[in-house]
């Protein structure tokens, strides 16, 4: 870090299936190797090699959110009679935690171990007033990899006054390999009926609408590249691609998404306990950034899957609640189960 701090990684899985390298800064998903339907392996995610990229341009990457993913409108949190002013970027709006949010953060882990699953837990204290939110907030995220390929990341948080929390990971996935082109051949599939339309800050403009008869219908797996080039104003709006929440069917864990890429015959099942996910298809990559490829990352490089609460829930009393209290425990929980075929 630029004070001196290390920063660690751990690397969890087997040699010969899937393996996850999980960072201390960001409590980041830094790289993922699975094998395609021959058994030839790939990192699957995008990701930083420098420290003051991941600071920087790079600092969502695999990273863990918060303390609220997504965005607040105009940075204003009303909460129980008083608002609280939150910091915003150059947009005006608060978006994944505010300037300085869990993403840029120094979390300190240790390795666990759950039956035939291996991982680290990592943990942040984020203190009363950081970034303007209220109360001290202790937060634990947990990321446990299983032989058969399923990555389990479970959320955990309390709070000493009342808060608001919505806590993601915000890996970019691209199954052909990190570097090797887009996404846009990649097949998606997203188990909703309803989405959220947004304006042109992305902030949600009221309820959700049907996904029937619009770009937004992916209750079949659908070719990316086929979607984002659609004249819909939503898309357009959004910069030529998806960066909007899914409205996901049913309740309690189930599956959220499935994306898949036929050419390698890798696929990743999406599974969560959230009621929303947000699909950001990396429409303002440009270049700037590259991995470990050493190729830079351009539009469509790779697409987020983002399980969560809806965007800008404290000032919309029609969405579920991300309230947190003195007392209670936030718990979440998604699985990416990763295969080939």
């Amino acid at each position: 870090m630029p004070d001196g701090r290390p920063v660690t990684r751990w690397t969890i899985g087997s040699p010969d299936g899937v393996r996850a390298e999980v960072l201390s800064l960001g409590a980041r998903l830094q790289a993922l190797h699975a094998p395609d339907r021959d058994g030839r392996r790939a990192n699957v995610v995008l990701g930083c090699e420098r420290v003051e990229d991941m600071l920087g341009e790079g600092a969502y990457l695999g990273a863990t959110v918060g303390r609220y993913a997504n965005r607040i409108a105009g940075g204003v949190l009303p909460l129980d009679g008083t608002t609280h002013r939150l910091t915003t970027q150059p947009t005006g709006h608060t978006l994944h935690g505010g300037t300085d949010g869990f993403a840029t953060r120094l979390w300190d882990g240790v390795p666990v171990r759950e039956g035939r699953r291996a991982g680290v837990r990592l943990r942040l204290h984020s203190p009363d007033g950081d970034q303007g939110f209220p109360g001290a907030l202790t937060v634990e995220v947990t990321y446990l990899l299983h032989p058969d390929g399923r990555l389990w990341i479970g959320y955990r948080a309390t709070t000493d006054a009342p808060t608001v929390v919505n806590l993601t990971n915000h890996a970019y996935f691209n199954l052909a390999g990190e570097g090797h082109g887009t996404v846009l051949d990649h097949l998606l599939r997203v188990e909703s009926r309803g989405y959220l339309p947004v304006d042109a800050g992305l902030i949600p403009i009221g309820p959700a609408e049907p996904v029937l008869g619009t770009p937004f219908d992916l209750r079949e797996a659908r070719r990316i590249g086929d979607r984002v080039v659609d004249e819909d104003r939503q898309i357009r709006r959004a910069g030529a691609g998806f960066d909007h929440n899914w409205i996901l069917d049913g309740t309690g864990f189930r599956r959220a998404a499935v994306l898949s890429h036929p050419a390698s015959g890798r696929r990743v099942e999406c599974l969560t306990i959230e009621p929303g996910l947000q699909v950001y298809t990396g429409n303002h990559f440009d270049g700037t950034l590259s991995g470990p490829s050493g190729r830079p990352y351009r539009a469509y490089a790779g697409v987020a899957l983002e399980t969560q609460h809806f965007p800008d829930s404290p000032n919309r009393p029609a969405y579920p609640s991300t309230v947190l209290r003195p007392g209670e425990e936030f718990r979440s929980m998604t699985v990416y189960c990763f295969s080939a075929g």
